[in-house]
């Protein structure tokens, strides 16, 4: 019935539920524990927890200050995802509010590619003549080029960046990196040093949207975030609520991550993100529904480019037996969709994927992976086929010549041959701990919200019972996709939902007996609260 396979962490059901839920996040001292429940606010958050100097901020500030008093022109580099623009928007507005001389600027992903770049510098340089400091967001951790030519052109170049660093740093004056948080995080932080502490539902936005682990100053940066992503005042975050069918007060990580980052990310991937940055900070109504309507249909448009990407990239798979990575190219694939088709090939086949986008002269690829493989090391250990590349351990975008093409696909198969063993290509369900239904109660529940918001890197608590009886199974959805269930254990009922399982409803007939893996959640209806399980997978006994 299901092909993962279930890792229950722990069996230790003597210890406190909550210890031990803890625990399996890897909080074992008190201390921990008690950050984790409790996280600190961002504001009072001490720079050497974030893998910064306070130094380094100090200098940056002082670069800052000086460009602003001496009128100076500032460009805040950003880039074209959603953890960039919202990193943009914090830092420009944060210097707007200090009345400097600053203007935002979000490359064009097709012509001008990720990044600083030496095109870009010079370009800018021509267009403000009085330009005399660029701030990075986002990226610039790899532009070795790039901030070379500026200063060359007499532009001091800040460097706030938590991407993987390549062997030689670029000379820029200040490098401000760190990769216990994200873009927006950083550029928030170095907001907060320079003191404003605005727009942090923002900096939780691009920490939720860049999925980064929500644990330590992530937590709190999301935490905080989201309590003032509930109440902003923000015209275009507003509209977007609107036109996305959102209850404001409701927002959690999935509202974001996936309905709200993705309408953020479309204008990036399809026509120009400088859109979505105006959204964010668009003092106009009128300009701020326009907005969110274009992000809208822009977004759909974009599901249906992935759609067709992603049913041709299947198609060259199909059939074919493979124990090592998805390696797809075609010259039809748009560009900014090939990350969003790799994430769905990895979906879809667990295994890591890469998509190239094949034009006359170069490839372009996006790639995507699974825990326990490094996709960025391992492109970087075919270094000489890059012309340009960066990014974390489960993704990377990267550029090569498409004559290269065939060479590098053989080269990535072999080097990553020894690291795809079964036990990385086996898909697992982590499991916090076996339970029985008599154990599931709402002071259960209250103590589980302790663990919000969860995500990426701080999962929902996740527990399984064994032996329970199906009372009744039906599909729901106007596709049939899922699952409506009764359960029974003991003397104890429970209804459930099952996202995504609706076709093993045959399967289920009322005499059937099977184990469950599932998150406790709180159904409200009507003004009632009721206890219901979320199904995450099924196996008969």
């Amino acid at each position: 019935m299901s092909k993962k396979r279930w890792e229950i962490l722990t069996k230790n059901s003597r210890k406190d539920i909550l210890t031990l839920l803890l625990e399996n996040r890897g909080l074992k001292t008190k201390k921990a524990q008690e950050e984790f429940l409790h996280p600190q606010n961002p504001k009072d958050i001490a720079l050497p927890d974030l893998g910064l100097k306070k130094e380094t901020l100090q200098k940056a500030v002082k670069r800052i200050k000086k460009a602003i008093s001496q009128k100076e022109k500032i460009i805040v580099y950003g880039d074209y995802d959603a953890d960039g623009i919202c990193a943009t928007a914090i830092l420009w507005e944060a210097l707007y509010q200090l009345g400097s001389d600053a203007l935002p600027y979000i490359p064009e992903r097709i012509s001008e590619g990720y990044g600083l770049s030496v095109k870009s510098i010079q370009n800018l340089k021509s267009q403000f003549p009085n330009l005399k400091l660029i701030i990075t967001v986002d990226n610039g951790i790899v532009a070795y080029k790039a901030v070379k030519k500026a200063n060359e052109l007499g532009v001091d170049v800040i460097i706030t960046d938590h991407h993987a660093k390549s062997e030689k740093l670029p000379p820029a004056q200040i490098i401000i990196h760190t990769t216990k948080i994200g873009g927006a995080g950083l550029a928030w932080f170095l907001a907060r040093e320079l003191g404003i502490s605005d727009s942090l539902e923002l900096a939780a936005m691009g920490t939720i949207s860049d999925m980064i682990p929500l644990l330590g100053p992530n937590r709190s940066l999301v935490k905080y975030g989201l309590e003032a992503l509930r109440q902003t005042q923000n015209k275009g975050l507003l509209e977007m609520f609107k036109e996305a069918g959102l209850v404001q007060e409701k927002l959690g990580t999935y509202e974001v991550g996936y309905i709200l980052a993705p309408r953020i990310n479309a204008m990036g991937r399809l026509k120009h993100a400088m859109d979505s940055l105006r959204l964010l900070c668009t003092r106009s109504q009128v300009k701020a529904e326009e907005l969110a309507f274009e992000l809208a249909s822009t977004n759909h448009e974009r599901q249906k480019k992935v759609e067709e990407v992603l049913t041709h990239a299947k198609s060259q798979v199909a059939g074919v037996s493979f124990a090592g990575p998805i390696i797809v190219a075609h010259e039809s694939y748009h560009e900014g969709v090939i990350g969003l088709a790799a994430a769905g090939l990895v979906e879809e086949f667990y295994r890591p994927a890469i998509v190239f986008t094949k034009g006359e002269i170069y490839a372009k690829a996006s790639a995507r992976s699974i825990p326990g493989f490094d996709i960025i090391a391992a492109i970087r250990q075919l270094s000489e086929f890059l012309v340009a590349g960066g990014g974390h351990p489960m993704a990377a975008g990267f550029t090569i010549k498409t004559q290269k093409l065939e060479e590098f696909t053989l080269k990535f198969n072999e080097i990553s041959a020894p690291f795809l063993t079964d036990e990385v290509l086996a898909k697992k369900l982590k499991i916090d701990l076996e339970i029985n239904f008599s154990e599931l109660n709402q002071e259960l529940f209250k103590k589980l919200s302790m663990f919000e918001p969860t995500g990426y890197g701080n999962p929902a608590p996740t527990f399984a019972s064994s032996r329970v009886e199906v009372l009744e199974a039906r599909t729901v959805g106007s596709d049939h996709k899922h699952l409506k269930l009764y359960l029974r254990q003991g003397s104890k009922d429970f209804p459930a939902i099952a996202f995504g399982l609706g076709y093993l409803s045959p399967k289920l007939s009322a005499d059937k007996t099977v184990n469950i893996a599932y998150n406790l959640d709180e159904n409200i209806w009507q003004g009632k609260k009721s206890l219901q399980l979320k199904i995450k997978d099924i196996k008969y006994g």
